[in-house]
């Protein structure tokens, strides 16, 4: 059975604590990110390492492994859309299909060795490019393609929301 594409809005994180994982996007910021990610690495690391990582326990839910290589490709994601920011004044950030890109990368046929390890390395890449943000910057904007407006903060956020919501759905 084929995943069914999560299509929902989850901006909404942003303004209220969510109820699935308990996370306040709303109170987190580039510093946050930058010393919150490193300290969730190592579960991740051990959620791939377990046994029978690759198999889903439901056949239309991603398995651990397939988790894990879209937190890899999630922290490339937003650290490129942190650059943007910084970089130009108002951009709009390029769609980014994860349901697509799951099948493009046959994240369900990875090995979870490697994507802990690339994982690891995009996470501690994304900690440091967040926390190099200057405080004066975190005003900066940017549109996500469905119009949603970001700051660096609520970016900060709503990435965050995501790395932590994700450990949430694989019991970590």
């Amino acid at each position: 059975m084929a995943i069914i594409p999560d299509e929902k809005d989850w901006t909404w994180v942003l303004e209220r604590p969510c109820p699935e994982c308990g996370f306040r996007a709303g109170k987190a910021t580039p510093a946050t990110v930058a010393t919150t990610i490193p300290a969730l690495l190592p579960r991740w690391v051990s959620a791939l390492r377990r046994a029978g990582a690759e198999e889903r326990s439901n056949p239309d839910i991603w398995s651990v492994l397939e988790y894990g290589a879209h937190v890899r490709d999630v922290f490339e994601v937003f650290c490129a859309r942190l650059e943007l920011m910084l970089r130009e004044d108002n951009p709009t950030f390029e769609n980014w299909d994860q349901d697509q890109a799951a099948l493009d990368g046959n994240y369900g046929s990875l090995d979870p060795e490697g994507v802990a390890s690339e994982l690891v390395a995009n996470g501690m890449d994304a900690a440091a490019a967040f926390g190099a943000v200057d405080p004066e910057l975190w005003d900066r904007r940017g549109l996500r393609s469905n119009g949603a407006e970001f700051t660096v903060v609520t970016l900060a956020g709503y990435f965050l929301h995501d790395v932590v919501h994700h450990l949430h759905d694989i019991n970590a």
